[in-house]
Formats: C-alpha cells, structure tokens, sequence
C-alpha cells in the first residue's frame, strides 16, 4: 500500500493549518515516500494502478546527491556524491545495481576532480534508437587547482577525457548541469559557482550563464545569462523549450535569502536549434529550491525541491509531489519508474510514466 493524500486546493487557497498538514505529511518520515496529488492527473497518469515505492539502499554519507545516467553497458546507475568538505575525501561516483540488489560501488575516474550533474552521452549523428557507444558525461565542478569542465566517461572500460574546460579561454565557475540533445549531439549546459560558494573553488571570472557546446567542432556560445543560480536544464519531449532553473534563493551556505528565485523557467530554442528565446517563468517552488530537473514523454515536468520531487503540467499547474522528509536534489527515471536521490537514502518507486530519455537510453524504442 503507498499513501497517496488528495490535496483540496480551495481549501489550502484559505487556510495556512491546513498547508501545515501537508508540511508534516511530506517531511513525517526519512524511511519512505508519500504522495500528495493536487490534481487527478498525478494519479491516473504519472502513477498509475500499479504504483508502488521502497527504500533501496541507505549510506552513513551523501552518496546520492546529483547526476542518475543509466549505462546500458555496465547495467548501472551513476549518481554523485555531495561535497564533503574535504579534498582528501572528494566527491565520487556512485554506481548503483538497478538490476541486481541496488548495491552501490564508489569510483573515481581520471581528469574527474568533483564530478556534479551528468548526462547520457551518444556519438553525434548516431540513430535516435540506437545505445551503441552510449557514454557519461559528467559535469566537473573542478577544485582549487583543477578546472570545471565537462568530462566524458566510458564506465564499460573506466576511460575518460575532457570535452571542454573553459570558454574561449575564460574559466568556467563550477559546471553544474548538462544535456545532450538528441538531433544535434551539442550539449547544453549550466555554470554558476557553487563550487566557490562550497568554498572548494577559487572566485568566479565570469558570468553565471548557460551555454550550448558542440563537441564535434568545439563551438561553444553562451546562450541564456539572466538567471541568477542557473542550475538544473532540460529540454522538453518536442525538443522545442528548454527548462533551466534558477536556485538562487540559496547561494553560499546558511545564506538563504527567501525572496531570491527558486524558480523553473521556461525557454524557446530557435529554429536553427542554437539560441533561446522568449523566457518565461514556468513554476515557483514553494518549498526549497528546484534543482535537478527532467520531463516525461507527456511533457510535465520534474524537479527535486525540498520536501521530495514535485511535477507540473507544461501550463505550470502543479500536479503532484512525490515525498519524503529531507526533500531530494535530484532523481533518475529508469523503465517502469524512478529513483530519487534523498543524499543519504534511495528510493524506488514504480510509475505509469515515462521519462524523456528513458527510451533511448535503454534501448526501448
């Protein structure tokens, strides 16, 4: 049995008690996941008949913080771990068992200091169906001597490479996110300098932007530079907007500032496939801040926020939260569900919905 409450929304429009019973049913445990459903699509559509979740696996550390690329080739998961305030003991890979007993492996690669977000990587130009060379790209934070940069990794055989590590010449802040689009193979991706503000990265020299990287011809452009926090991007299931959200109601640690954005907002691509245009500001979260981010087939859109992943329609509505005390930073869908990081526990849960990328990189087509 799960525990699915159905939020009445004309009463919480007029009744702060009743926001508080919420509050305390999303943040009331560690050890599983509720679910608050604030329209019936959450339900019928994103959950389905079948729903159902479970705590995998528990750690004494952050190991499940950012990042969730499934690899066909290893069968594996790779989340990262958060920082943890030391250079001796940096930030690792978790490679997580999806199809054996979600055990865990910790890893660290070569030219990869202090790995955050990542992405399923495709040789450019390989077929939309096809998982041949499927490969991670993982963002590098850098550290106090090493660069941020974008790092290919091949977990099949543990070989590595750097795929950018500074625009035009200029340093990149701390690379935080990034995705592959699957028609051009560019990358597009998010600095801003968290790994400054986590005081493991020296002071910014350029502006927090997000950036589309071609890595068949080294082209590299700034592409959006009005958010304040970019972090979390992607794109939706048409390839026709880009979600990028912006978390700068918490920027340098026990510094939140509540009236900063913690905000999604919604962009169109160009017809070339290379510019934004036409920003928008899709959802606010009302708890927390928006940071890892992807889309179902349907178009809703997922963030980890403070009290577990919320979802909302394309319109922006919010139709549900998946919950769980300690909120989450990010999650991977995989086939059949998702898993979502709480830093110090994994949960999987089981879902009618798909994710965007969950086809192609499993080989579902």
């Amino acid at each position: 049995m799960v525990n699915i409450t159905h939020v009445n929304l004309l009463t919480l429009a007029a009744s702060i008690p009743y926001a508080n019973e919420l509050y305390a049913i999303a943040t009331a445990s560690t050890e599983e996941i509720s679910f608050l459903s604030y329209n019936d699509t959450f339900v019928n559509d994103i959950l389905g008949p079948n729903v159902s979740s479970q705590l995998v696996n528990s750690e004494s550390y952050q190991a499940f913080h950012e990042a969730g690329i499934y690899n066909i080739a290893t069968g594996k998961l790779y989340a990262t771990s958060n920082w943890n305030g030391s250079f001796s003991d940096p930030i690792n890979v978790t490679a997580i068992d999806i199809h054996g007993n979600n055990s865990i492996q910790s890893l660290h690669y070569e030219h990869l200091a202090e790995a955050n977000g990542g992405t399923a990587w495709y040789p450019v130009g390989s077929p939309a169906n096809s998982s041949e060379g499927q490969q991670i790209v993982f963002c590098d934070e850098g550290d106090l001597t090493n660069p941020a940069q974008l790092v290919l990794v091949d977990p099949a055989t543990n070989k590595s490479r750097v795929l950018i590590n500074n625009f035009l010449g200029r340093n990149f802040s701390s690379i935080n996110d990034v995705r592959q689009h699957p028609v051009t193979g560019d990358l597009w991706f998010t600095d801003v300098p968290y790994g400054y503000w986590q005081y493991f990265r020296p002071a910014p020299v350029i502006k927090n932007q997000a950036y589309r990287f071609e890595p068949n011809t080294g082209v590299v452009q700034a592409v959006a530079d009005d958010a304040v926090a970019p972090n979390g991007i992607e794109f939706s299931p048409d390839f026709k907007h880009v979600y990028i959200t912006d978390t700068a109601v918490h920027t340098f640690p026990n510094k939140d500032n509540l009236t900063m954005p913690s905000t999604i907002y919604r962009y169109d691509i160009t017809p070339d496939g290379k510019r934004l245009q036409n920003k928008q500001l899709f959802a606010y979260s009302d708890i927390g801040l928006p940071d890892g981010i992807h889309c179902d087939t349907m178009g809703n859109v997922y963030a980890g926020c403070g009290d577990g992943v919320h979802v909302w329609n394309p319109a922006g509505e919010l139709l549900g939260v998946f919950a769980v005390s300690g909120g989450n930073a990010n999650f991977a869908f995989v086939p059949g569900g998702m898993y979502i990081f709480n830093e110090y526990k994994l949960f999987k849960v089981t879902l009618q919905a798909e994710g965007r990328e969950v086809k192609r990189d499993f080989g579902l087509y």
